[in-house]
């Protein structure tokens, strides 16, 4: 991805007239913000010492070996608001020291033997795409940090068509994995935001959720086996679909960040490509009835593939931004989409028995268009968030979940603090929420934030961010519910997991990692 933005920079499309417009009457006039040049940014030089360099070499081969700026510069950080202004200075910045990129266990686990011995630490990198700080190069009481980049592992090893399990190294794009799996006829279905560049091995790490979870479910839910390579030796994770064996370890290293070991293999539930696919939008009078509306769906278990719902303010932006949504059917109100798949009569008696229950609760059929439109872009929001930076905006998300009997309150109180505190740092906010994922017990709350940029970005979009998290803590909310915890949202994890579940993970890290040198400062209180 580019260095200083998100994605594939051909992609990328400057602001239309219609958002700049849009922006201007919110907020006034917005100032173009200037960004270095790659060459013109001054990284902090690397703290590697020869000897560390001859013995991180000899593990991996000086091919696989870089302190060359032009390797640290993209491996500095992930692609949040915080890592994308960061690039935008002109000051010294920091990096990882090196960029390793082992290919077999064998070498991650010389790389991890090196580290120990000579206090370096390590910072798991698959696809860059972290938005929680997941990826920053923090050294801690380290000498230094290397950027472990798992790009070599990128097989399919196996597959097995009687238990529909395919075995995946870490380093594979999710458009890699369907790619491969779609040659024997099978697919993930595991479709976040960031799928066409994060990896197999990061989905697991961060217990990644797809926009089609409600169909094929989390990623944590397809994961039938790991391979994790420690600094204290390798654990080969699942032997069967179940087990009353004590408590699941694949649960423990699912989400665990690269905080305790590398994961370099996942073996994951697959399913045969869908035969058919069917898209059907829907129009809600308020919030309120179209989250009544999603609750009764996934709690009759109608299936689909897809389900969410946008609230009056996502709703109306998009309706000012775009032409595609439910054209001159739609006047205000909340925009839901359905998408489903499998075979034709799957996909007809799931439509059927979800399209009774949403009519039932108040829902208004758009037809398939507004759909297929969201479908169509639905990985290229991250591209207007770097057009509305550039232009001098601030922009980014957040997300949470909690039960259906606490959704009202805890999406009030979030959208309150944003709004309050943004008003204090001297700028008016657009506060837009959908409901992404649900379940039967509750649903994921996804905020996105605009605002404009005044005086110091950065502290001005941590005091909201701070304001957020506190909101969510306060009013029953989970601190993340698929983009991970990272460096961003450890301050509150003793909060998520109480005193006692932090000594719990800081004796596994001790267990697995006595050393600490896994990714530090992440997760772990």
């Amino acid at each position: 991805m580019k260095w200083n933005a998100w994605g594939d920079p051909a992609l990328a499309k400057p602001l239309s007239d219609r958002i700049l417009t849009l922006l201007t009457s919110v907020f006034g006039e917005l100032q173009h913000v200037d960004t270095p040049d790659a060459a013109d940014v001054v990284l902090r030089p690397s703290a590697l010492t020869p000897d560390d360099i001859a013995a991180l070499t000899a593990a991996v081969g000086a091919e696989n070996f870089s302190t060359a700026d032009a390797d640290r510069l993209p491996r500095a950080g992930g692609k949040s608001t915080f890592d994308l202004l960061r690039r935008k200075s002109r000051d010294v910045q920091d990096a990882p020291d090196a960029v390793v990129l082992p290919a077999t266990d064998e070498e991650v686990a010389a790389v991890l033997a090196v580290c120990v011995e000579r206090r370096i630490a390590v910072v798991p990198f698959g696809g860059g795409t972290s938005v929680t700080g997941g990826l920053e190069p923090i050294r801690g009481d380290f000498a230094a940090v290397i950027s472990l980049d798992l790009h070599h592992f990128d097989q399919l090893s196996k597959l097995d068509e009687v238990s529909r399990e395919a075995t995946l190294g870490a380093g594979l794009t999710g458009p890699a994995a369907e790619a491969l799996l779609a040659e024997q006829g099978y697919e993930l279905g595991h479709y976040p935001q960031s799928f066409r560049f994060a990896t197999i091995g990061g989905f697991a790490a961060t217990r990644s959720s797809g926009q089609d979870s409600a169909g094929f479910g989390r990623f944590d839910d397809m994961i039938r086996g790991l391979r994790v390579i420690t600094p204290e030796g390798v654990l080969d994770l699942g032997r069967a679909p179940k087990s009353a064996a004590g408590p699941d370890l694949r649960e423990l290293f699912s989400g665990s960040e690269g905080t305790f070991g590398i994961i370099t293999a996942v073996r994951l539930r697959v399913h045969p490509v869908p035969a058919e696919k069917r898209h059907e939008s829907w129009r809600f009078p308020d919030f309120a009835t179209g989250a009544a509306a999603l609750r009764a769906v996934t709690q009759n278990g109608t299936g689909p593939t897809v389900i969410r719902l946008s609230d009056e303010v996502e709703t109306g932006l998009n309706l000012a931004m775009t032409d595609k949504i439910g054209g001159d059917q739609v006047s205000g109100g909340c925009i839901g989409m359905t998408v489903f798949e499998g075979t034709a009569d799957q996909v007809n008696g799931r439509h059927e028995t979800t399209r009774a229950a949403l009519l039932a609760a108040g829902g208004e059929s758009l037809g398939d268009e507004p759909a297929l439109a969201w479908e169509h872009g639905r990985f290229d929001a991250p591209y207007l968030r770097d057009g509305l930076l550039a232009n001098g905006a601030l922009c980014e998300t957040l997300e949470t979940a909690t039960d259906w009997g606490n959704l009202d309150r805890l999406k009030g109180a979030v959208t309150q603090a944003l709004q309050a505190t943004l008003q204090e740092t001297g700028t008016g906010s657009i506060v837009m929420c959908h409901i992404s994922h649900i379940y039967p017990t509750g649903a994921s709350l996804y905020f996105t934030v605009i605002g404009a940029q005044r005086g110091d970005p950065i502290a001005q979009w941590q005091r909201a961010k701070n304001a957020a998290c506190d909101a969510i803590m306060a009013n029953g909310g989970t601190i993340t519910h698929h983009h991970a915890v990272g460096a961003d949202h450890r301050p509150w994890m003793d909060q998520e997991v109480g005193e006692l579940g932090v000594r719990v993970l800081r004796a596994v890290k001790a267990a697995v990692d006595p050393t600490g040198i896994l990714n530090p400062g992440k997760l772990i209180p």
